[in-house]
């Protein structure tokens, strides 16, 4: 896709490392539309980014008022071609913790979040999408999942997390390989340690240490390295039915 033909939806697009791919799709001159619960850091997100963006409070547990939020986006954008999802918990938890057994309703809302609601853009997406005019290479869109390095070297406390990080890059090669009828692409993204909102409150002397775990370079990642990586998979169409990551060599220990 060339840059200006970008019409984005970011989910979790009102921090972190969705709204540094809003900011980059607007940079690159395409349009942008921002999911998230976080309204008022949405509505300013938007403010900030001016004319080329659009906000819509959405809870991607919520299927109907996901499905109307990405009709909405579509009909602001004029039109969709790249679902970046950005929106996820954490959800840090023991199976066996201080206060007994994790509850089986903390394990589903991670689910519900982290898997479920990825599970509710991509489908009502995707239904838009196979409607697109493709481009000169048959191209209708992209979709892209935010996996991370615990989908692999699951820590200790992040069961949760874990499973569903694991889950979403599960979805990639099926997915992928059902919608290549259509011309729409599917990736995932494997972040490793990066300054998010999360880590930000951290003290400075835990993210010191947290960096230096990383091979190369010995640093926390930055969202707009993240960015970066989903505007160079949008530009290379042989980038199908993968998950890459993004993580500087760390392979994450037990604790």
């Amino acid at each position: 896709m060339q840059k200006h033909e970008h019409r984005a939806l970011v989910t979790g697009g009102a921090s972190g490392l969705g709204l540094a791919v809003a900011r980059r799709i607007v940079a690159e001159g395409g349009r942008v539309a921002m999911l998230d619960v976080q309204e008022a850091a949405g509505a300013a997100a938007a403010r900030e980014l001016g004319a080329s963006a659009t906000f819509f409070r959405c809870d991607v547990t919520d299927e109907a008022g996901v499905t109307a939020a990405v009709a909405a986006a579509h009909a602001a954008m004029g039109g969709l071609n790249l679902v970046v999802n950005c929106a996820g918990v954490v959800g840090a938890g023991k199976l066996l913790g201080k206060e007994g057994p994790m509850a089986s309703a903390f394990f589903a809302k991670v689910v519900g979040i982290n898997l479920i609601g990825t599970f509710h853009v991509d489908k009502a997406a995707a239904q838009l999408m196979q409607s697109n005019a493709p481009n000169e290479g048959g191209e209708r869109g992209l979709i892209v999942h935010t996996a991370s390095v615990a989908a692999y070297e699951g820590q200790i406390g992040q069961i949760a997390y874990s499973a569903t990080k694991a889950a979403v890059i599960g979805l990639v090669l099926p997915m992928a390989r059902e919608l290549a009828r259509f011309g729409i692409r599917v990736m995932a993204i494997a972040p490793g340690i990066f300054e998010t909102p999360m880590v930000a409150g951290m003290t400075p002397e835990l993210q010191k240490s947290l960096g230096a775990q990383v091979p190369f370079p010995a640093r926390l990642g930055q969202p707009a390295e993240y960015a970066d990586l989903v505007l160079a998979i949008a530009g290379n169409p042989m980038l199908n039915g993968e998950t890459i990551r993004l993580d500087g060599a760390i392979r994450m220990q037990p604790r």
